[in-house]
């Protein structure tokens, strides 16, 4: 799997999915609605897939709170759900080349990126939360005499899970595995344009032993198949990754229906202070370019505000021009591309626009910002730098979503974490010093969900990942997963 023609090979021979999966089979939208998948590295036109509305949403759940009453799902013994999960985990190692491929036809990543990293993350991330299975206690309460009263985690019922395009499989694994593994059903909607390893997973779901209609996909558009799944009466639990604006509309809509639990991971703008103590600055730089370009920049962890101890500003730079001549995109399926397709020509054109705009506002491109065409398609661009930008301009304060850097000198450690702090996004922070105390010091005052102190973006299946304020409240991965997709339970025995 090593070479571009193996890859161009794969991808003229791979099967495309273009219905929903609904009870275990295909299911074409009620309407016959479709949407265009297109593949942003060529222009090319991959499938038109169903867009479901209402009356396919309306399917999904009846099937869906039907296997979680009556089915055998929720009643196995939970080394029985280990087994299925952990079967499934090796079908999709055992499908690797495949999975990595069709992320990369539908949003333009490179293909090794999906194949070395984001499919083994999916196995890995099933095989753990099945593992936890058999090793979970519940609690029984201290009473008096007579008297027993237990707290146990139950599931909810029926989950929706709305994940966005950028790790298409890997945020699916992070709310299916623990989801079902809690015994819940669970309806998934895939973003528009990354609908096809979703479908794919679905289908080794009945492979592996689920249960058909305890795992269901939903294609179609947000504005109508999402905000149905939020809006619908006999849904228990909403997980959402994405925008925040998006996010926002999913909690007015659980407030506008049946007021069911809704878990948001949304936006970051996560900053990296770089100081002058830090003794390894060549590895400082290599990890700031791997934080902000890596996956075009399409992370919502992604390190995009670089915060610099003006002493060693210059030097810095110099150090991040070097290694963004590493980061130059290509073509998505050749394994020696690092930066790929930008999903769309909309999310392409809306990162240019940033870039036009920190011009404007006086931020000086010190590298990249350029359009690139390649196989006919321009959606994309150059692993960009801007220094000189000031907090108040919109490449610090606004999400981009692409490779661009915007970088800011500070004079001392309480203006870094200042200017650190001081932003509507909690989710991720970096910080690199080799100076043992301030490492302690500024990590305890950044208000982010993770704190990664000299490396970026740290993250394992054994930890949280989540933020606050307006990157929302909900937690991926780690045993407080369950959280989301279970609840409390008292049963008190009075005994005679």
């Amino acid at each position: 799997m090593t070479d571009l023609n193996t890859w161009q090979r794969l991808a003229g021979q791979q099967r495309l999915i273009d219905t929903a999966w609904i009870d275990g089979r295909a299911h074409a939208a009620r309407d016959g609605a479709t949407f265009a998948v297109i593949n942003p590295a060529t222009s090319a036109l991959l499938a038109q897939v169903a867009a479901c509305s209402d009356s396919d949403i309306d399917l999904a759940v009846r099937v869906a709170r039907d296997r979680f009453e009556n089915g055998p799902w929720a009643r196995m013994h939970p080394r029985e759900r280990k087994a299925v999960l952990l079967r499934l985990s090796e079908l999709i190692l055992a499908h690797r080349a495949e999975l990595a491929l069709l992320d990369s036809l539908s949003m333009g990543k490179p293909v090794m990126d999906a194949y070395n990293i984001d499919v083994p993350g999916a196995a890995q991330v099933f095989a753990w939360y099945a593992e936890s299975l058999d090793k979970l206690y519940d609690q029984v309460a201290p009473t008096g005499p007579g008297t027993l009263a237990t707290i146990t985690r139950v599931p909810l019922g029926v989950i929706a899970a709305v994940v966005p395009w950028n790790f298409p499989l890997d945020m699916a694994a992070w709310k299916l595995a623990p989801a079902l593994a809690a015994g819940n059903s669970v309806i998934l909607k895939p973003a528009e344009q990354s609908p096809f390893s979703a479908l794919r997973l679905a289908e080794l779901t009945l492979e592996a032993g689920v249960p058909p209609g305890v795992f269901n996909v939903l294609t179609g558009l947000g504005e109508q198949a999402g905000r149905a799944l939020g809006l619908h009466p006999d849904i228990d639990a909403l997980a959402f990754t994405g925008s925040t604006q998006v996010g926002k509309y999913f909690m007015q809509y659980a407030a506008q229906s049946n007021l069911k639990q809704v878990w948001l991971e949304c936006g970051g703008k996560s900053p990296n202070l770089v100081f002058a103590d830090c003794q390894d600055l060549d590895l400082a730089a290599e990890k700031a370019a791997f934080g902000i370009f890596f996956n075009q920049g399409e992370v919502c962890s992604a390190n995009s505000r670089l915060l610099v101890e003006r002493c060693i500003h210059d030097e810095f730079v110099e150090r991040l021009q070097e290694q963004a001549r590493h980061w130059q995109p290509g073509d998505p399926l050749d394994p020696a591309s690092r930066m790929g397709a930008m999903v769309d020509a909309r999310q392409t054109a809306r990162v240019m626009a940033y870039i036009d705009q920190a011009s404007s506002d006086g931020a000086r491109r010190v590298a990249g910002g350029e359009r690139v065409t390649i196989n006919g398609s321009d959606n994309f661009i150059q692993p960009t730098l801007f220094t000189q930008v000031t907090p108040d301009m919109r490449l610090s304060r606004e999400e981009v979503f692409g490779p661009v850097l915007a970088i800011t000198a500070f004079d001392d450690e309480d203006q870094a974490v200042q200017m650190a702090n001081q932003h509507i996004y909690g989710l991720a922070a970096s910080l690199w010093s080799d100076d043992l105390n301030r490492a302690h010091r500024v990590a305890a005052r950044l208000n982010a969900g993770t704190v990664s102190v000299n490396t970026v973006d740290a993250l394992d299946v054994s930890v949280p990942f989540g933020g606050g304020k307006q990157s929302g409240f909900g937690r991926d991965l780690s045993l407080h997963s369950f959280d989301k997709y279970t609840q409390l339970k008292t049963t008190w025995f009075q005994l005679r």
